[in-house]
């Protein structure tokens, strides 16, 4: 890869991170400049990287990585960058370059997959999708999760919400997602009758958040100076200790064509949601879903509605935008709805729809 699309790259990444409230982070992804530079197997792989380094998520691998060597106690000295004491690019370069060199063996693997985060803040453009299809359709959904990583999102039937002036969830939940709202309206209140039935997921590499070295793990991709994520990242964890969410080790593909095989029960809408995901699976596996849910969609009704509820980065504008469609036989089946734009963690919901 040319070094100058490396670092146009790495430049949008950090930017993105530095624009997110994470400007910690942002300065540690910077670093990964001089990484590339150093005589080190973790340096080799990022100047050797087959890919697009943006679309593979690759600077958040490593920042993946290096975040956990503060979080395991195996180094500390990150944790004066993380929490702004060392704000001096020249000293980060430095720091990052030292730790890839003593912990390269450890940090190599971390470049092996996509980040895991599946932040839980996303749960709420998820709700306000489900409660705006809840206007349109049968309320009583029934509703499972692609690409679910820990299950995060999986488990929004226990989270409670604040969308606005709207109130959904369970009283009590450890789990308390209350997004700045920018819309002029809120999404209409459930209805009497709205009940989630049920949520399973599916992932091609699952991680259990009873285990604690798995959610070590997947605190690692949180961005540490994002304490909201770090507090939210816990409350999943006990949620998931309590009882864990119904997730299955398989291919998307093969995930949504046996769910939409399955006899679906009258009177309830299935529903299939995913968050930032899309971009991380192999072309072949989106056309299979898509072809899969048209088909499906074509023997929708009224009493058997289907439902595509997708939180994603729009490619040539990076806004995360939510989309909904629906069939239940009406003429506008399958038709996109653009319903929110969101921060890619959820600190902010801007509702488009009335």
């Amino acid at each position: 890869m040319a070094i100058e699309e490396f670092i146009e790259a790495l430049d949008w990444q950090a930017d993105h991170a530095e624009q997110n409230g994470a400007p910690c982070t942002a300065r540690v992804v910077r670093s990964l400049a001089k990484v590339r530079e150093s005589d080190t197997a973790t340096g080799a792989r990022i100047a050797n990287w087959a890919g697009l380094t943006l679309k593979d998520a690759m600077p958040l691998r490593l920042a993946g990585g290096l975040h956990h060597l503060v979080l395991s106690g195996a180094d500390r000295r990150l944790a004066r960058v993380y929490s702004g004491q060392v704000t001096d690019q020249d000293r980060i370069d430095a720091l990052v370059c030292e730790l890839v060199e003593t912990f390269d063996t450890q940090l190599l693997p971390w470049l092996d997959g996509p980040p895991q985060t599946n932040e839980a803040g996303r749960a709420a453009s998820i709700m306000g999708g489900l409660l705006w299809l809840a206007q349109k359709t049968v309320p009583k959904f029934e509703l499972f999760e692609l690409g679910a990583s820990a299950g995060v999102l999986t488990m929004l039937d226990r989270y409670r919400f604040q969308l606005g002036e709207t109130i959904a969830g369970p009283r009590g939940s450890p789990m308390q997602i209350a997004p700045e709202w920018r819309g002029e309206v809120s999404p209409a209140a459930a209805p009497a009758n709205f009940q989630i039935l049920s949520v399973c997921g599916c992932d091609i590499a699952p991680i259990d958040l009873s285990d604690p070295i798995s959610a070590l793990r997947l605190k690692s991709y949180v961005w540490p100076d994002a304490p909201g994520r770090m507090a939210r990242i816990d409350a999943a964890i006990a949620l998931a200790s309590a009882r864990p969410p119904d997730l299955v080790k398989q291919d998307a593909g093969e995930f949504v064509t046996a769910m939409l095989a399955e006899p679906q029960t009258e009177g309830t809408t299935r529903a299939m949601f995913h968050s930032i995901m899309w971009q991380y699976m192999p072309a072949a596996t989106q056309a299979t879903i898509t072809e899969a849910f048209e088909t499906a969609g074509k023997a929708a009704s009224a009493q058997s509605p289907l439902a595509w509820i997708a939180l994603e980065t729009d490619p040539a504008t990076f806004r995360h935008e939510l989309k909904v469609r629906l069939w239940n036989g009406s003429p506008d089946d399958g038709t996109p709805h653009l319903i929110s734009h969101s921060h890619p963690h959820g600190a902010w919901v801007e509702w488009l729809v009335h």
